[in-house]
């Protein structure tokens, strides 16, 4: 077969145009990959080459208000590793058990780290033991993706005495990182769990840097050079609180783990938290490279319940301690004076309709005037005085004294106290229409009990208002300025005499006359509220409460303690808080003349 001459000229110069297409397409192609996008092919292959390995930053130190710290940090290590695949991660994790202790839990959280982000190294080891990272670097070569660094580990110098107040912090769990993901929280990362770790989390956190490490094609590290240099870590800003640790771990000593309590003390004037103690309580230190499954079923199966917070989640009936809230509604109200007597004297019970309403003494207290009812704690005086104010006034004035809602303090999960808002519509939801009437109700509530559940720290808030001008602070931990409101309104002379029939109970003749200090005048009030059950050997359970002030002319301390489902009642209290009084007077003292010395 021929072509012409024409034919073949013709597609000479075709196949010329095409093979000229290709060759400058492939010239384009080339330039365009290594001028023009020279930098972005150099970025990617630093990239494949290199990974990025998040370092830890260090938490904020908690200090008290001496700057010692509550919480703070030390060198920790950890152990992670790099995988591409579940597998290999298996594979590697079963080879690690033959050099090192690996518990089935740390096995099973590690799986679970590497499905929550298979693009961060995955946390085998949170708090390494120098045992355990001397083994690994011994068997460094048979372990190429492993990487051990040195991490803060968090450190709690006051241990269990702290517990309540400091919370811990624990890794963040799926819940909390859909919540917190747009504040640039990733997964492994460890947050405040629990207290002021929680209550401050924002401030404390720090910002995570980064260490670069080069790997091979099968993810093993090469080398930790020097190719890029590393992001540093930022440690996070300290808190300081108005916490006095001495206070705290005298507190602590008093009540030690072996009885449930709760604690608080306050400066009235400004709402500083001085100290808060929870009894039994955790050790945070327990917490920290993940709690031991032992440790944390013995506090999770412990009846006297040490994760529950005793100061501000506990809500139990006031008792008597709530007398001196009926006492200022009858002064506001002018229906009593601090001399007035009630119509019908204290002879160990009150009738009122078919059944007699007891007082705590049997044989009863005669005829008493307000300041002796408040010293003596008499039911019978407090039963006519809560049916002369009504029901109505009762619940208005206890919701007007805050005794319906939360104390305001920076701790999380503060419970709402209980208390009824509103008149009949509360005790018929309650009851049902026909199931009560207002004069039984006011009995009741008049001396604490029925629907009135307190916290601890809305009991405090309450009694520093006492203690000043009826102006109640908003109870504070970490330092900042005081917030005040006008509570009570009750001239200050009246308040003043208040104070001074609260003397009375820690006298001759009141009901914690045992619990006095020499030569401090301490205002306060018991309280004994009834559960309603008995103990094994057939005795009646409390709540044993003691709120109390000093020195009671001019308070610069609140303390209130209360016992739950004990056999004593609130005298036993009464001693603990006036303890708790008597050191941070002395050591206050003793610091004025040190200082002036």
């Amino acid at each position: 077969m021929s072509f012409h001459p024409n034919d073949v000229i013709r597609r000479g110069r075709a196949a010329s145009v095409i093979v000229s297409g290709v060759l400058i397409f492939l010239l384009s192609a080339f330039f365009r990959a290594q001028v023009i996008r020279n930098q972005e092919s150099l970025l990617q292959s630093e990239e494949n080459r290199l990974r990025q390995i998040p370092t830890a930053a260090p938490r904020g130190r908690i200090l008290d208000r001496n700057n010692k710290p509550i919480a703070e940090n030390v060198v920790g290590y950890s152990v992670a590793l790099l995988a591409q695949r579940e597998d290999t991660l298996r594979s590697t994790l079963d080879r690690l058990k033959t050099a090192i202790n690996l518990t089935p839990r740390q096995y099973q959280d590690a799986i679970r780290r590497f499905h929550r982000d298979p693009t961060r190294p995955t946390v085998i080891i949170q708090d390494a033991s120098l045992d355990v990272v001397s083994v690994l670097e011994e068997h460094h070569m048979d372990f190429p993706s492993l990487i051990i660094q040195s991490a803060p580990k968090r450190i709690y110098p006051n241990g269990t005495a702290v517990g309540a107040l400091v919370g811990y912090i624990g890794e963040i769990s799926e819940g909390q990182l859909t919540n917190l993901a747009s504040a640039g929280y990733k997964p492994g990362q460890l947050i405040g769990q629990r207290g002021l770790e929680k209550q401050y989390e924002q401030e404390l956190r720090g910002r995570e840097g980064v260490q670069f490490v080069e790997v091979d094609a099968k993810n093993r590290i090469v080398s930790t050079g020097r190719a890029r240099d590393a992001i540093t870590p930022e440690e996070g800003p300290p808190l300081y609180t108005n916490i006095d640790l001495d206070l705290q771990e005298y507190i602590h000593s008093l009540f030690g783990d072996s009885l449930a309590a709760g604690a608080i003390a306050m400066n009235p004037k400004t709402g500083e938290v001085l100290a808060l103690y929870s009894s039994p309580s955790i050790d945070p230190n327990r917490f920290v490279g993940g709690v031991p499954a032992s440790y944390y079923d013995s506090i999770r199966t412990d009846p006297r319940q040490p994760e529950y917070n005793k100061v501000t989640q506990a809500t139990q009936p006031p008792g008597s301690t709530f007398k001196l809230a009926t006492s200022v509604m009858g002064l506001e109200d002018s229906l009593i004076t601090f001399d007035s007597h009630m119509p019908q004297a204290c002879n160990g019970f009150y009738y009122f309709g078919n059944r007699p309403w007891r007082c705590w003494r049997k044989e009863g207290h005669g005829s008493l005037s307000l300041a002796g009812a408040i010293a003596q704690s008499c039911d019978v005086y407090f039963y006519q005085l809560g049916l002369k104010l009504s029901l109505s006034r009762l619940v208005a004035g206890g919701v007007g004294l805050g005794f319906d809602r939360k104390s305001g303090i920076d701790l999380p999960e503060e419970n709402k106290p209980r208390f009824p808002t509103s008149v009949p519509d509360y005790f018929n939801q309650k009851y049902g229409p026909r199931n009560w009437t207002p004069e039984a109700v006011s009995l009741n509530m008049a001396i604490g009990q029925g629907e009135n559940a307190q916290t601890v720290v809305n009991m405090a808030r309450f009694y520093s208002a006492l203690a000043t001008d009826g102006t109640e602070p908003t109870p504070m931990i970490k330092k900042g300025t005081p917030k005040l409101s006008k509570r009570i309104t009750l001239a200050p002379e009246q308040i003043a005499q208040l104070r001074k029939a609260m003397m009375g109970v820690v006298s001759e003749g009141g009901t914690a006359a045992g619990a006095a200090i020499k030569g401090v005048k301490v205002a306060g009030k018991t309280g004994t509220a009834q559960t309603m059950r008995n103990d094994k050997n057939g005795k009646p359970l409390y709540w044993a409460w003691f709120a109390g002030m000093a020195p009671a002319d001019d308070p610069q301390i609140v303390v209130v303690v209360m016992v739950p489902n004990v056999t004593f009642e609130g005298a036993t209290s009464a001693g603990f808080a006036t303890k708790i009084i008597a050191h941070y007077l002395h050591t206050q003292i003793a610091n004025t003349i040190e200082n002036t010395g």
